[in-house]
């Protein structure tokens, strides 16, 4: 019988098969991937970016020239009479390196006798698409987690794109100033700040003790701040408060891209065996993870980093030259 379908059968002891169904499960999973990457992608302004693209092996690896520094200057026009020979300039090439992170879904296992001491019928096409809607929800969470991880790690390792006040304080508006000041006259790029509620929260108390006139009556009816003109993106993920640190970052669009680069598989079966027959269903599935301006080192980060690899910042090499073309700015704040 094929995966995923369901026969009735007369013979006495026989169960019937795929009780998740996979096709309900990636029904479920497709429908709320296509629904919040809409909402991933446009709620960050494509700062964070959520695409799809089939990508073979551990890497992803695109080839860019680079600026070549001092191409224009001054030519010497009364050089005679020995009109002396130039040094010629090369073009240097790089390249951008994102890195693929393997993930497994369950496997979730579930015996039958538990849907028969539920008292009624359970209805397995429920069933199956709600699971592929909260396995949607948790795939999200982890786009979510790695790639802030990665861009703070990243970030946080580059002394020109990083606001790191000593003592740390509260967030002050005017940190978001000096924030935008790192980019100089590359700030217009900063699209949007990512910030833990607690910063959040912070700048709104900071702006309503101001006093400023119009600014505070603002913060207190609509319970948010003044950010210079630029939507804030509200995320309490793990990875924006390290060791007591929060840190709030101001990216750049296509700052961190992530690409679905393997189908997903959903397989289901019926296992026997054992004291009580179970039903189980496992997946597996692949992203590439890429920051802008940063390349993956793949001889210190090596091949399906982990959550540790991939938030350390030496493991993310500059590939740009110019720090205003990586993938924003992070302050540090208490």
């Amino acid at each position: 019988m094929a995966e995923g379908t369901r026969e009735d059968w007369a013979g006495t002891g026989r169960l019937p098969q795929g009780l998740i169904y996979p096709e309900l499960v990636h029904s479920g999973l497709v429908e709320t991937l296509q629904q919040n990457t809409d909402a991933f992608n446009a709620a960050s302004l494509n700062t964070l970016r959520l695409v799809t693209r089939a990508r073979l092996g551990d890497f992803s690896q695109e080839s860019f020239y680079k600026n070549v520094a001092s191409l224009v200057t001054r030519r010497l026009v009364d050089a005679s009479p020995t009109n002396p020979a130039v040094v010629s300039k090369e073009i240097a090439k790089d390249e951008f390196i994102s890195v693929k992170l393997n993930r497994r879904i369950g496997p979730v296992d579930q015996t039958l006798d538990s849907f028969r001491k539920s008292g009624v019928t359970p209805n397995f096409e429920v069933i199956s698409f709600t699971l592929g809607e909260m396995i949607a929800k948790a795939m999200q969470v982890d786009w979510l987690d790695s790639g802030l991880t990665a861009i703070c790690a990243a970030l946080v390792a580059q002394a020109s794109n990083l606001n790191d006040p000593s003592p740390h304080t509260t967030i002050k508006t005017t940190q978001l100033v000096d924030g935008l000041a790192l980019m100089g006259d590359k700030a217009a790029d900063v699209a949007i700040w990512v910030m833990h509620s607690k910063v959040y929260f912070d700048l709104v108390k900071e702006q309503i003790g101001l006093k400023i006139d119009g600014i505070s009556n603002y913060n207190i009816a609509a319970a948010s701040p003044i950010t210079l003109n630029r939507p804030v993106l509200v995320s309490d993920s793990a990875s924006l408060l390290v060791s007591g640190v929060y840190r709030t970052l101001g990216l750049t669009r296509d700052a961190v891209v992530l690409e679905e680069s393997e189908d997903a598989l959903i397989h289901t079966d019926v296992i026997t065996g054992k004291e009580n027959i179970v039903t189980r269903m496992q997946g597996e599935y692949a992203f590439n993870l890429g920051l802008k301006g940063f390349k993956w080192d793949v001889a210190n980060g090596g091949v399906n980093p982990d959550a540790t690899a991939i938030g350390t910042g030496t493991n993310w090499d500059k590939a740009v030259t110019s720090f205003k073309d990586l993938a924003g700015v992070v302050m540090l704040t208490k």
